[in-house]
Order: structure tokens, then C-alpha cells, then sequence
């Protein structure tokens, strides 16, 4: 046996070896494989310093190495530092070298470790601000925006003036991404710096106005955040706003849907009045019968919706079917707040539809239907089974849907939710069957017909094994028989005999305040409850024993041969009780009910204090009082004032003025429009002849002889009649010079004659003009005699007024009266430049000064002729005109070494172009600088490639040591912001940027000191 038993000692002693061994081989296989990351960031008991300092010279090798792999591993491998709580600040010099990586994923990284140290490595964050600076003038729109987010992001006050620059380049950036990160930055600076509100608030002004759906959204969220109560800004926004609102992106509709609730209840009339007949299409006041058969109504006036609040509301309808139940509890809540009561049901059926959503979106969703179903029970009567409770539901889900079929419970569909609640009554879930049993009680007393239905049901449940049902119950039953207690005397002894059997605090209260209140009616139970609970006194609740003192008192006063030894020993024992209420309500009812001295005259009205008839409780529901909220808000949600909630002011009595939301339709042409005399005014019948409207119809065929004679001066005619009837197309009416050739002048002046003689068809309102004299100096014009021998620019430029005017209606008049006139024209022409300058300069050389006019050739019919042959909608006191002189700076766009040969610089003429108003006009000279010819000139891609840029036509071929110069238009947005494309030849592409000055973008004007006064009056008036 021994024998056996070392044997087996052996065994066992050499398995746990052999375990051990393996173990031991098995860790030793284990070591080495362990990666160099995972020793960078494992902390060993014994080292962890050293072991942390080696990871992190390890990271800063791999970030200051060439490869974009190991810099992206090692700002990976920081990210993960820090989501671990270890301190990588002394990275933050080899993380900052890599803000101008051009890899945009290395980039993020770099900012998510910048936004991360910036705020507690001040000092260390203030180095990269000039490094974010730059990257605020990248040519790439996603790092502007990147870096102004990141600027935004460091919470460093000494750097809040060059937030406040950044902000406000950035709102006039041209991509409008980085216009909505500027919207975003307002908000992070105010909260830094609320001093600043004042400048933010011009920066939201002038974003407000931005058409782009990518910015509203964030601008109404800066709006919100740095000055809701300025209203005035969205007067001119609104219907904007509105029209925007189905193509802003989802977040950025429920602020805006938010924003323009407030608006709305503060600028439109109630849509709920009692007294107003709602009447849109105004119907009735068109059938005298109605007024005679209701005479009472002729006082009230039909209530006529304002057609903005309309609008409103017609375009945040099609938003109920938005995926983002966000997007739809807002509308649901504008409709709620704003619209006529008979249109509020529209949002129904979208409400229920969120109700499959997760529990959270639920709860929410279910709170305002809880709420709207109060006033409003016909809106949710034909969904009434959505709203009846899955066995899958979270228990304050089932109380909300408890809640709402109680709401909507009326004398038809009672006994279907009665049906419905005697299946939740036997639900596991306690608290879920306590609510059921209230809202049983609610509904008998809500509905008379169903009171001794549900009462009766009630009493069985006191039968229910599960105490919390029967304690419920209990306390329902007790305010049930409040509102018959003559007739339910039955009731009353039935749960006076269930008393020991309860043990819950609040029903055995509930009990014995029935026994009390009417003691009178079960004379011989009563005492007897009171004598049990004398027994139990010192072991019960406080709110038991409360009602034991109620109930003592009570019997004392109606039945005090049996009970006055009890009430007095009741009384002595909460005398001494430790709740300090039961001791001062035991001394007030012992002074109250027994006569003593010094009882006085209160011991009289015992019986009247203690026994008065009491109203009967009344069930409400828990949202009644929530409507005081704004729905959808969080303070709803609590019941309660949350930080930061706004009220929603009442309706106005009288609607503000509505003329406020009127905005001025100013046509993109005019902000660049060319002025050549004085506002079109209509011209009286009298100037006009039957013979001159008849001749009118020739002027098409005239016109095409004038263009075709005018389109065949060289390849640029060609580009000029192109752009021309681009311009004719747009009912514009734009010029363009060229200060070095005058065959474009030339060209100009036809092509606006042709645009004018479009949009004169176009607009049906071409009225037949006085044509000898126009008809005369188009003739001279047109064969060379006009104003080329005049040394005046004045003279010049007026005579090709006239030509450019006179083209359309020169075909009117026949060949013999145009000769006849031609002398005239010249001394009429020179006294035409006081009130018209032509921005074509058909010189060689730089237009000087206008010469002044000579008073003496005026007349009467000719002022009234030359004001209807302005091109103009400007205002006279406000011409558009040429520069005094010609710019001789010239900047270079490429330099012939990188250009291969191809030099390019350009130059700022300084006129209003041709191509578009709101396009500055860019002059390039091109050289041929090498020994080869260089074919197909012309302009490739640009960045970003929304930018306007309106090109020259292909520079077919350009010999060795030519030079040709070419004309642009470049739309800059009103910034200065560098405008970037490719000058492309056959073979390469070169990248090449424009940057203009601010004095650029400028448009020239001219006019007299008192026009000046005039119009500077006028914008202090605005």
C-alpha cells in the first residue's frame, strides 16, 4: 500500500515538473515577441521612466524622419498616449514641425494633439500661431478651415485679436466651407472673450446674408449664442432662411426651425383668436345671404394670415418626412406653437412614425404627444394602438404611453382601454401595475359613465396577492369614494376588514382616513380599527400614526363613550413620540378636542374644523401644467427651468410693421453698371411721331450691317461679339476697354449698342425716340469722321456715347436727313460729356480729365431726349467712369525660366469689365522669350474650382520674341484672397496666382461736390 502511494507521489511530482518546465519555456518564448510599441508603452514596476522616456525619443525620431508612414504610425501611436491619460507635452516641439505636412490625415492628427496641449501648454501653443496663420492662406480649402479650427480651439486670451482677424478673413473666404467654420469660431471666441460681441456680431450680419446652405446653419447657431434678442439682423434674412431650409443640413434646420419660431411669435398676429373667422380665401365676403343670417359676425373680421408666416410654415411641411427625428419634433413643435389649431394634425402621423425609433428618441417623442394629447385629443384618437404598450418596452416608456391612452380616453373607446389596462394590471413589472391602477382611477373620475365600473373592478384587485396592487388600489378606491361616499358604505367595511392584511404605509394611511372621514357610517368598525392601531402605534410609519392622531380625534368627537379612554392614551403616546410633526399635532388636536381653561372659545368648532365636508380630489395628469414650455425644449422634458431656457414671448396684439422683411432685388449687373447719362425716364407723347413709330421696324436689319461692320476688326472682335451677346442674354448692359487699342473701343461700343437693342426687345418697353440727331452722329461715326481729329478725351469719349446709343435707331431715318445733320453733331456731342462718360477711351493715348461742358448748346428738347437715351439704371450724381490714369505697375504671374521660355506679367487697368459686374478686369502681356514657337496658350485648371474666372480665347500660336496681350475677367468675391489657376501651352502646365490689392477691387466714379453731399445724405439716412 505504501509501495503504491510513493508511486504515485512520483508520478505526480514529476508531472508538476514537467508543467513547470513548459511554463517556464513557454514564457521565455513569450518575451522577445513583444513589439516595440508594446515595450514603448508597457510600464514595468521597476523602470517605468526610463521605459516611457526611450518610447517617447522613439516617437520623436520617427516624427522628424522623411518617411509620411512613420510620422502617421507616430502620431497615431501619441493619439493613443493620450486617450491612456500619459503626458505627451514634451512632443509638442516634433508634433508642430509637422503642421505643414501636406498629408492631410498626418495633419488632423497633429491638430487633435494641438487642440489637446494647446490650453495647458500656453507658452508652447503660441509657437504654431504663425504656422496657422499661413495655413489660413492655404490654397486648400478643408486646412483654411482646419487651421481656423484649431486657432479657435486654443483658449489663449493674448491671441483673441488675431482669432477675431482670422474670423473675419474667413467669412469673406470663397469657399464656403471655411465661412461655415467661421460661423463655428464666433461661438468659441465669445465664450473666451465676450467683449468682442460687438465685432462678432458684424461678422454674423454679414454671414447672415451668405447664400450658401452650408453656412446658415452655423450662423443661426452663432446668432443664437452670441445675440438672440437681435432681431432686426433676421429681417432681412427671413424669408432667405425660409426658402433655404430644405437644403441646409440636418442640424442646421432644428436651429434655424428654432430660431424662426421665436421670430415668428414675435412678428405675426395669433392664429387662434376665438372671435376671428378664419378666412384666407376671403369667400364669404363675397355672399350677402351669410352676413344677413349671421349678423353678430359682421364686427369680427376674418383673420388673414400674413403671407410670411405662411411661408413658414409651407416650407417646413415637406421637412416631416426628414430621416433626423430631431428635424421633425422641431417642426412638430413650430406647428404646434404657430400654426391654426385645424392644421396642427398634419404632424400626427410623423410623430407616430418616430415612435419606432430607439427608446430614447421614445421617451422624448412621447413626452410632447403627452402634452399635446391634453388640449388636443382628436389629433391622436385614430393612432390610439400605437400607443398601446409591447411587453419589450422600458417601464417609463410604458408609463408615457399609459399617460397618453388615459389622455385620450373619451365615452366611445373606454371600453377598449379598459380592456387594455386589465392586462397591464397583471404585468410583472410593480411599478408599471401601480400606474395602470391610477389611471383606472383617472379615467372613472374623467368619465362618469365608467365611475362604479372601475370602482367595482378595483375592489377585486384588493383580493390580489401582489401587495403594491392592492396598497394602489387602496389609495385609488379612497379618492374614488370621495366623490359618492354615501353609496359605498359596503366598500368602506370591506377594506376596513382587509386592514391587517396591508402593509404598506400608504394604503393603511388611506384606510384609516376613510374610517375617520366617515366614521358616522360604519359606527361599530371604526372603533375597533382604532384599537388595533393603539396596539401597534410605536411600530408604525409616521404617516400612519399622523392619520391614527386624525382618526382618534374624529371618534372622539362622534362616538366618545367607547373611545375617549383610547384617544386619550393615543395622544399620550404621540405626546412623547421621537417625529417632532406627530408631537405637535398630538398637543394641537389634545387642545383642540378636549375642554379645558385654556381651550377657549376653539374647542366650539372642533367638530366643524375636524369633520367638514371636503371637495373630492381631482385626478390630473402630470403634463397638464407643462404646456408653459416651449415643446421639444429640456425644461419640458424636466418639468422645471433649465439653464438657459428662453421663454417664448406671447403672440403681438398688433403685427409689426411687415415691410421690414422686404428685400431691394439688386441685379448682380448693376454693382458694376455702366453709367452713360442720366436715369431712363419716360418721355412725353409729344417728342414722339407717327412717322418715327412706323419707321421703327427697320432697326433689325440696320443693326445686323452695324455689327457685322463693326465684328471685323481682327481676332479680339471676334471674343468682344461673343461676351457681347453673352451680356444681351442677361439684360445687362456692361462695356470693357482696352487703354492700347482702339478697335476695342470700337468694338465695345457696337456690342453694347446690340446688348441695349436685346434687352430693349426683351423688356417690351422701346419707345420711338426723337432720331435725327442720334442718327447724325452715328453716321459720322461710323465712317471715321467722328471724334478721332479731337485732341479733348472728353470730346472723344462722348462721341462714342453717341455712336453706341445711336446704333439702334440710326436705321430709322433715311440717308439724306443723316447727312444733312452731320454738322450739327460735333458742338451737341461735346455738351453731352457733362452729364455722360464713356468708359470706352478710343485713343492710343490715357484719358485726361472731362473738359468742361459748354452751357450754351443746350435745349430743352435735347436735355429731354439725352435723358431717355441713358443705358443706366445708376443714379447721374453717381457715373461709373474711366481712371484719371493708367496704372504703369505691372506684377509678374510667370517668370520665363519656370514659364520654359513662356514669361507672363499682368496688370490692373482699373475699368469695369466687360464679361461680368462683378469680375475685375486683368490685362496679360504674354512673351515668347526662346527660340521656338509656342502653341495653344490658354487657361487651365483653377483652385478652388468654384472660382469665376472668365478666360481669353486660345493663343492659337506665339513666335520667338512676340508678345501679345490679352484680357481676363476674375471674379474675387470682394476679397483678397489669391486667385489660383494653370497657364497651360501645349506641352506644360504652369501654376501661376493672382493677387490684387484692395484698391483694386474698387470701382471709379466721378461727380460734382453737391451730388457728393447729396448721396452721402442719403446713406446717413439708410
Amino acid at each position: 500500500m505504501n509501495g503504491g502511494l510513493s508511486s504515485l507521489r512520483s508520478e505526480a511530482a514529476g508531472a508538476m515538473r514537467t508543467v513547470l518546465v513548459s511554463a517556464e519555456s513557454l514564457q521565455l518564448s513569450l518575451k522577445p515577441e513583444l513589439s516595440q510599441e508594446e515595450q514603448a508603452l508597457t510600464q514595468t514596476s521597476s523602470k517605468p521612466k526610463e521605459t516611457h522616456k526611450a518610447g517617447n525619443e522613439d516617437l520623436k525620431e520617427m516624427l522628424e524622419s522623411n518617411k509620411e508612414s512613420l510620422k502617421l504610425e507616430a502620431m497615431k501611436r501619441i493619439v493613443q498616449l493620450i486617450s491612456k491619460g500619459k503626458n505627451a507635452s514634451d512632443l509638442f516641439p516634433a508634433v508642430v514641425k509637422n503642421v505643414a505636412s501636406k498629408n492631410i490625415e498626418l495633419k488632423k492628427l497633429v491638430y487633435v494633439y494641438l487642440v489637446r496641449y494647446a490650453e495647458e501648454q500656453q507658452d508652447l501653443a503660441l509657437l504654431s500661431i504663425s504656422t496657422f496663420q499661413r495655413a489660413l492662406k492655404d490654397p486648400n480649402q478643408f486646412i483654411r478651415a482646419s487651421a481656423l479650427r484649431v486657432l479657435s480651439s486654443i483658449r489663449v486670451p493674448i491671441i483673441v485679436p488675431i482669432m477675431m482677424l482670422a474670423i473675419k478673413e474667413a467669412a469673406s473666404d470663397l469657399s464656403p466651407y471655411v465661412r461655415k467654420t467661421s460661423a463655428h469660431a464666433i461661438q468659441k471666441l465669445y465664450s473666451l472673450d465676450p467683449e468682442q460681441k460687438e465685432q462678432l456680431i458684424e461678422v454674423i450680419e454679414k454671414l447672415l446674408k451668405d447664400k450658401s446652405t452650408l453656412v446658415a446653419g452655423s450662423v443661426v447657431m452663432a446668432f443664437a449664442e452670441v445675440c438672440p434678442d437681435r432681431i432686426d439682423l433676421i429681417h432681412k434674412n427671413y424669408r432667405k432662411l425660409c426658402n433655404l431650409l430644405v437644403d441646409v443640413e440636418e442640424w442646421g434646420q432644428v436651429v434655424i426651425i428654432n430660431m424662426l419660431t421665436r421670430y415668428a411669435r414675435t412678428q405675426f398676429t395669433s392664429p387662434w383668436k376665438e372671435d376671428a373667422v378664419f378666412d384666407e380665401n376671403h369667400e364669404k365676403a363675397f355672399y350677402g345671404s351669410d352676413s344677413e343670417e349671421k349678423p353678430d359676425q359682421k364686427e369680427a373680421k376674418p383673420y388673414i394670415m400674413d403671407p410670411d408666416h405662411r411661408l413658414l410654415l409651407r416650407n417646413t411641411k415637406p421637412l416631416l418626412q426628414s430621416r433626423n427625428t430631431a428635424v421633425v419634433m422641431g417642426v412638430a413643435q413650430l406647428y404646434w406653437h404657430l400654426a391654426p389649431k385645424h392644421e396642427v394634425s398634419i404632424v400626427t402621423k410623423s410623430l407616430v412614425r418616430l415612435l419606432r425609433s430607439h427608446r430614447e428618441v421614445q421617451y422624448v417623442v412621447l413626452q410632447n404627444i403627452a402634452t399635446m394629447s391634453i388640449q388636443r385629443k382628436g389629433m391622436f384618437e385614430p393612432y390610439m394602438k400605437s400607443f398601446y404598450v409591447r411587453s419589450t418596452d422600458a417601464t417609463h416608456i410604458k408609463t408615457l404611453k399609459l399617460e397618453i391612452l388615459t389622455n385620450l380616453a373619451n365615452e366611445a373607446n373606454i371600453s377598449t382601454i379598459l380592456r387594455e389596462f386589465q392586462t397591464y394590471v397583471k404585468s410583472q413589472d410593480k411599478a408599471f401595475a401601480a400606474a395602470t391602477i391610477q389611471a383606472i382611477g383617472r379615467c372613472a373620475t374623467n368619465i362618469s359613465e365608467v365611475t362604479d365600473t372601475c370602482l367595482n373592478g378595483l375592489v377585486l384587485l384588493l383580493s390580489n396577492r401582489d401587495e403594491t396592487v392592492v396598497a394602489e388600489s387602496v389609495v385609488v378606491i379612497k379618492k374614488l369614494l370621495q366623490t359618492q361616499p354615501t353609496q359605498h358604505g359596503d366598500i368602506i367595511k370591506h377594506m376596513a376588514k382587509l386592514f391587517d392584511n396591508i402593509t404598506v404605509p400608504m394604503a393603511r394611511a388611506s384606510i384609516l382616513w376613510l374610517m375617520g372621514e366617515y366614521c358616522e357610517r360604519v359606527p361599530k368598525i371604526a372603533p375597533d380599527v382604532l384599537r388595533k392601531m393603539a396596539k401597534t402605534f410605536t411600530s408604525e410609519e409616521d404617516i400612519v400614526k399622523l392619520q391614527t392622531v386624525n382618526l382618534a380625534a374624529k371618534l372622539y368627537l362622534t362616538n366618545s363613550k367607547q373611545t375617549k379612554l383610547l384617544t386619550q392614551y393615543i395622544l399620550n403616546l404621540g405626546k412623547y413620540d421621537q417625529n417632532y410633526d406627530i408631537r405637535d399635532r398630538t398637543r394641537f388636536i389634545r387642545q383642540l378636542i378636549v375642554p379645558n381653561e385654556k381651550s377657549g372659545a376653539l374647542n366650539k368648532y372642533a367638530r366643524r374644523i375636524l369633520l367638514a365636508s371636503k371637495p373630492a380630489p381631482v385626478l390630473e395628469s402630470a403634463f397638464k401644467d407643462r404646456d408653459r414650455y416651449q415643446l421639444g425644449t429640456l425644461s419640458h422634458s424636466l418639468n422645471i427651468k433649465a439653464s438657459g431656457y428662453q421663454e417664448l414671448s406671447d403672440w403681438p396684439a398688433v403685427a409689426p410693421d411687415p415691410t421690414v422683411r422686404n428685400v431691394e432685388v439688386i441685379e448682380p449687373v448693376q454693382e458694376r453698371a455702366v453709367s452713360l447719362g442720366k436715369v431712363k425716364k419716360p418721355k412725353p407723347d409729344k417728342f414722339y411721331s407717327d412717322e418715327e413709330e412706323k419707321e421703327e421696324g427697320s432697326a433689325s436689319g440696320s443693326e445686323d450691317s452695324s455689327n457685322s461692320s463693326s465684328s471685323s476688326s481682327g481676332s479680339s472682335s471676334e471674343e468682344s461679339g461673343s461676351e457681347s451677346e453673352e451680356e444681351s442674354s442677361e439684360g445687362s448692359e456692361k462695356t470693357s476697354t482696352d487703354s492700347g487699342k482702339s478697335s476695342s473701343g470700337s468694338e465695345a461700343s457696337s456690342s453694347e449698342s446690340e446688348s441695349k437693342q436685346k434687352k430693349k426687345k426683351l423688356t417690351k418697353k422701346a419707345a420711338p425716340r426723337k432720331s435725327k440727331q442720334p442718327a447724325a452722329d452715328s453716321d459720322s461715326d461710323e465712317n471715321g469722321n467722328g471724334p478721332v481729329g479731337k485732341t479733348s478725351s472728353s470730346s472723344a469719349e462722348s462721341s462714342s456715347d453717341s455712336e453706341s446709343e445711336s446704333e439702334e435707331d440710326s436705321d430709322s431715318d433715311s440717308p439724306a436727313p443723316q447727312k444733312k445733320t452731320v454738322a450739327k453733331s460735333k458742338p451737341k456731342v461735346e455738351a453731352k460729356s457733362k452729364n455722360e462718360v464713356s468708359l470706352l477711351d478710343l485713343d492710343d493715348f490715357s484719358p485726361a480729365p472731362p473738359s468742361a461742358p459748354k452751357s450754351s448748346v443746350y435745349s430743352s428738347s435735347l436735355l429731354s431726349d439725352l435723358e431717355g437715351l441713358s443705358l443706366s439704371k445708376v443714379s447721374s450724381a453717381m457715373q461709373v467712369t474711366t481712371s484719371s490714369f493708367g496704372p504703369a505697375k505691372t506684377y509678374e504671374l510667370l517668370h520665363h525660366m519656370t514659364g520654359k521660355g513662356l514669361s507672363a506679367r499682368y496688370h490692373f487697368p482699373r475699368q469695369p469689365c466687360l464679361y461680368q459686374a462683378s469680375m475685375v478686369s486683368v490685362q496679360v502681356i504674354l512673351t515668347n522669350s526662346s527660340d521656338h514657337s509656342l502653341e495653344e496658350i490658354h487657361i487651365g485648371d483653377r483652385s478652388p474650382a468654384s472660382l469665376n474666372i472668365h478666360c481669353f480665347n486660345t493663343i492659337e500660336r506665339l513666335e520667338p520674341g512676340a508678345s501679345v496681350t490679352v484680357s481676363m475677367g476674375i471674379d474675387f468675391s470682394d476679397s483678397t484672397q489669391a486667385a489660383n489657376f494653370q497657364l497651360c501651352t501645349k506641352e506644360d502646365q504652369f501654376s501661376v496666382s493672382i493677387q490684387p490689392a484692395v484698391g483694386e477691387l474698387l470701382m471709379p466714379s466721378t461727380m460734382q461736390e453737391p451730388d457728393f453731399c447729396k448721396e452721402q445724405k442719403k446713406n446717413s439716412w439708410a
